[in-house]
């Protein structure tokens, strides 16, 4: 089995390259190769990914490339995981938009449009050369925005299937607080990428005792501090948002913080600086500590768990994942990109029948995927119009007047990356 990482010269790769190592039995991988066209960042992380094999016994080669069609062709799966424009764009994404009042973030919001428009045609170029090379291969993203990443290239007929890491990030919360093994811990997850609710957990299986009434009442504020909202939310929406959620139920007061603080790509940047140090030193043989800290936890053993159930392997039947909607939430077009419980096999992902959501929650899922349509729109064939008309049908702007002062700055930032501008 050969996997390749496109963008494996990320900081994130010795949390994959671990989880790889640990889980070889349910992930038999032959050969996995590195792909990044940032040679000095290779020449750091590949070296580490070898060690880390080795000291965990892993027979697998490791192989690191610049040339994408090389390091691609003969692949079973490529997972995506790249940042166009680096950390530098991410620091624009979370600045440029607090001028205009509105949330700076990399994914939700004016920043995460930016995102949008500088990623889908990379990743759609990349997806199209894999797919001359290799056509059976799966593609995997964890690339942001997944789910209108994962939504281009479902519509351009790739096999792909999109992953994020809050749902299994809660899993493991939750199978702590409740002290049972994360294998016994299911989640009712059910919205968008970035956009989700955990509307129940379930001990032992997808039709196990609901525990979600129990967790709140014993530990609503254990979970409420993580997420930073507070327990009487919580209470009153008797349900478990993501933490992304916090951007839309407390916008002005996270703007404010925003605004008085350094932004997160400046502390990752920092982060980065201090990881390669530490992937420079040839007795490094595990991904460190400070890894912890730059998020993505249990990435890798998602990313090993929805790969070897694509691959005909040993992984979970039932995963949280981005597919195709299909009629799964019947106030949104099938050919919306969902978040939720599936079953992965060798065919792809089918999502589970989940319960009607309430209004409450359906409206802004319905809200957000009208935008994420018009940001496609925008991503695919650009245009200053296309651009305005996603900012403005964002839930977190929706007013002409930030829409038309977020699209200049939108363009002015990421010109470099818009072919059209």
């Amino acid at each position: 089995m050969k996997l390749a990482v496109v963008g494996g010269g990320s900081t994130y790769t010795p949390e994959l390259i671990d989880g790889f190592a640990r889980l070889r039995d349910t992930l038999p991988i032959e050969e996995l190769v590195l792909v990044d066209p940032a040679a000095d960042r290779l020449d750091l992380v590949g070296p580490l990914a070898r060690r880390i094999f080795a000291k965990q016994g892993h027979p697998g080669r490791i192989t690191t490339t610049a040339d994408l069609d090389a390091g691609v062709d003969g692949a079973d799966a490529v997972l995506l995981q790249l940042r166009v424009g680096g950390q530098a764009a991410r620091e624009q994404d979370e600045t440029w938009p607090l001028e205009c009042g509105c949330v700076g973030q990399e994914t939700t919001g004016a920043g995460g449009l930016a995102k949008a428009m500088r990623t889908v045609p990379v990743v759609l170029d990349i997806a199209e050369r894999v797919r001359r090379t290799n056509p059976d291969a799966w593609i995997i993203d964890f690339t942001n925005p997944v789910g209108i990443v994962t939504r281009a290239l479902l519509q351009a007929g790739h096999k792909a299937v999109g992953l994020c890491n809050v749902a299994i990030g809660f899993q493991r919360k939750f199978a702590r607080l409740l002290d049972v093994a994360p294998s016994e811990v299911h989640l009712d997850h059910v919205g968008l990428n970035h956009l989700s609710w955990e509307l129940g957990v379930r001990l032992g299986g997808p039709d196990g005792e609901d525990v979600l009434p129990r967790l709140l009442a014993e530990h609503g504020e254990a979970v409420a501090a993580d997420l930073r909202m507070s327990p009487a939310l919580l209470d009153r929406l008797g349900v478990v948002p993501s933490y992304y959620l916090r951007y839309f139920y407390a916008h002005d007061e996270v703007v404010r913080e925003l605004a008085t603080k350094p932004s997160r790509a400046a502390e990752v940047a920092a982060m980065e600086k201090d990881l390669l140090a530490l992937y420079a030193d040839p007795a490094l043989d595990e991904k460190p500590a400070l890894l912890a800290k730059r998020g993505g936890a249990f990435y890798s053993e998602a990313a090993v768990d929805l790969a070897a159930s694509l691959l005909g392997g040993g992984g979970s039947e039932i995963q949280v994942v981005n597919t195709y909607n299909n009629g799964t939430l019947p106030f949104l077009p099938d050919d919306a990109v969902i978040e939720t419980q599936a079953r992965v096999d060798g065919t792809g992902a089918v999502p589970l029948a989940v319960p009607a959501l309430d209004p409450l929650f359906a409206g802004l899922v319905a809200g957000v995927t009208a935008y994420e349509d018009l940001a496609l729109r925008a991503a695919l064939h650009g245009g200053r119009d296309r651009v305005f008309k996603a900012l403005l049908a964002h839930p977190l702007i929706g007013q002409s007047e930030y829409a038309e002062g977020l699209t200049d700055r939108l363009i002015a930032h990421n010109r470099e990356h818009l072919a059209w501008a």
